[in-house]
C-alpha cells in the first residue's frame, strides 16, 4: 500500500477554518487562531472583522478579553449549499451531530 502525502491545496477557506476555530473555542485569542489556521494574527484580525461584518460573528467583551458567538443560522455564502446553515457544516467539520446545541 502506497503512503499518501497530503495535497497542497485545502477543501475549506481560510474563513471557514476560523469559523470552526472559534466554534471549538470561542474565547480564542486571534493569535491562537493564526496559529491553528496557519496565517498571520493580522490576517486573523481581518477575517474575524469580515465575518463580524457580514453578520457570521457576534463579539463582546469577556474582562480584557473578546468572546465570539457564531450566528449559527446564517446560510453558508456558496453558491452550491447556499440551503445550508453555516451551524450544520461546522458542526459536521467538529465532528457534533448537526442536532448539537453547539455551532
Amino acid at each position: 500500500m502506497k503512503s499518501h502525502e497530503p495535497p497542497a491545496w485545502s477543501f475549506l477557506t481560510n474563513h471557514a477554518k476560523v469559523l470552526l476555530c472559534i466554534a471549538v473555542n470561542p474565547g480564542a485569542r486571534l493569535r491562537d487562531i493564526g496559529e491553528a489556521v496557519g496565517i498571520t494574527e493580522r490576517a486573523a484580525h481581518r477575517i474575524v472583522d469580515e465575518l463580524t461584518g457580514a453578520g457570521y460573528l457576534s463579539r463582546s467583551r469577556d474582562g480584557r478579553r473578546n468572546r465570539y458567538t457564531i450566528n449559527s443560522h446564517m446560510p453558508v455564502p456558496d453558491p452550491l449549499p447556499r440551503a445550508q446553515k453555516v451551524g450544520d457544516l461546522l458542526a459536521v467539520l467538529a465532528g457534533r451531530g448537526p442536532d448539537s446545541k453547539r455551532p
